[in-house]
């Protein structure tokens, strides 16, 4: 077929057409198995345990990221006609950056201590049907979308920030898919707005027309709260730690102690170092959903137990002790471990601290620019409010189990209210 249309849920009628040398690109790379292995792999983890409509895949989003990048080069090119020409590129950097992504995605990466952006490049340059594609459409074209991934790097600097950048196609879209498929409404963008602001600044960089800076403000605002509400929820926490420390236990009982694996996961659990392309992308969510369940059946107890936790969602609780000291969480650490051990309960099965910094906006990370045709300018400098968003945030959970919420409680309030009165 000549014309082929994805009915997206978000964007409405993506359509591609083959005769167009890039959108063709774009076509045969969605068909390669790499590609359609995107099906099986979650957009947000075990984000469905807490948002039950969690359900997308990365394959949906990258489709939804081909569009946005589409829009934006039709934005761009207008006032730079030469970045037409590396349409193909841009096209095929934006539906593959995920294409490396382990099970359950950003949790995978934690999990088997991976880094997608790597494995990514890899794939583009070493699988047959993604390099032979790009090669074919244009020579060269392979190692620049693999530059683009791994590195954010490309001869356009405008072109590599619609795929690596604070202001991204990447975030647009799943800023805007995850708030839909979640219910969680603080992910709304007037992105109509935002594409109509981009612009190229003299040194061939991305920019912002400043008539584009509320909807720009709005977006960083957006992205804040919906890491505060989505990606950092509590549940959510609780979830990546099980997961993470069912991968570690398995890991070091091995086979020896009682861990069955078929030859995919064996590698990926105890041979990561030698893994190759088939293998690494024969691993995905069914893959590892099935070991969960094979080892909460027939596992060692201790795993067992940490699959079950997930399987049936008999989940950990998470208390909020960002506003405690180093010293208070460590103490609530050491008594969530006491009081779970008098229950009978293993510590290290369910007691952990997990800390993080948030930050709103980086400007040292490809921050962004206002251009108003004469001047160039700093988002923050104009802005009191993207100003007030470079400030990182720590974070910090208490993981314990249900059985010792209420002496937690009580001693996290009596530690809030000494810090209080210290200070």
């Amino acid at each position: 077929m000549s014309l082929r249309t994805y009915h997206d849920p978000l964007h409405g009628a993506i359509r591609l057409e083959r005769s167009q040398p890039a959108e063709g690109l774009a076509m045969e790379l969605i068909d390669t198995a790499p590609f359609q292995r995107l099906r099986r792999i979650r957009q947000l983890g075990p984000a469905f345990l807490t948002f039950h409509g969690a359900e997308s895949s990365r394959f949906t989003h990258s489709l939804g990221v081909l569009h946005l990048a589409r829009l934006a080069l039709h934005q761009l090119e207008r006032q730079a006609p030469e970045l037409a020409q590396d349409q193909g590129v841009l096209y095929a950097a934006a539906l593959l950056h995920d294409v490396g992504h382990a099970p359950l995605s950003h949790s995978g990466e934690e999990m088997y201590g991976l880094r997608h952006e790597t494995w990514s490049a890899r794939l583009v340059r070493e699988h047959p049907a993604l390099r032979e594609a790009l090669e074919r459409h244009a020579p060269g074209s392979a190692d620049a979308v693999a530059d683009l991934l791994e590195h954010g790097q490309h001869r356009q600097p405008a072109l590599a920030s619609l795929v690596s950048g604070q202001l991204d196609c990447d975030r647009l879209d799943y800023l805007l898919r995850d708030s839909h498929s979640t219910g969680t409404r603080y992910g709304q963008l007037d992105l109509e707005r935002i594409l109509g602001a981009l612009t190229v600044a003299p040194d061939g960089s991305l920019a912002l027309h400043p008539k584009g800076l509320m909807a720009v403000e709005h977006y960083l605002v957006v992205r804040s709260l919906m890491y505060r509400s989505l990606y950092n929820h509590r549940l959510n926490v609780v979830c990546n730690w099980l997961l993470t420390r069912t991968i570690q236990l398995a890991r070091r009982l091995g086979p020896e102690g009682g861990v069955d694996a078929d030859a995919v996961m064996a590698k990926w659990l105890w041979r990561t170092e030698s893994l190759d392309l088939e293998t690494y992308l024969a691993n995905d969510d069914l893959r590892t959903g099935y070991h969960l369940m094979r080892w909460r059946e027939a596992g060692p107890a201790d795993l067992q137990e940490l699959c079950g936790r997930l399987l049936d969602r008999r989940l950990l609780r998470a208390r909020d002790v960002s506003h405690l000291d180093a010293g208070g969480r460590l103490e609530l650490l050491a008594l969530a471990q006491r009081l779970s051990e008098a229950a009978g309960l293993k510590p290290s099965l369910c007691c952990a601290l997990q800390q993080r910094q948030n930050r709103g906006y980086d400007p040292y990370k490809g921050g962004l620019r206002l251009w108003d045709g004469e001047s160039l300018a700093a988002l923050e400098e104009h802005s009191p409010l993207v100003a007030s968003l470079v400030k990182p945030v720590e974070l910090a959970w208490l993981i314990h189990p249900p059985e010792v919420s209420e002496p937690l409680r009580e001693r996290a309030r009596a530690l809030g209210s000494s810090r209080r009165g210290a200070a």
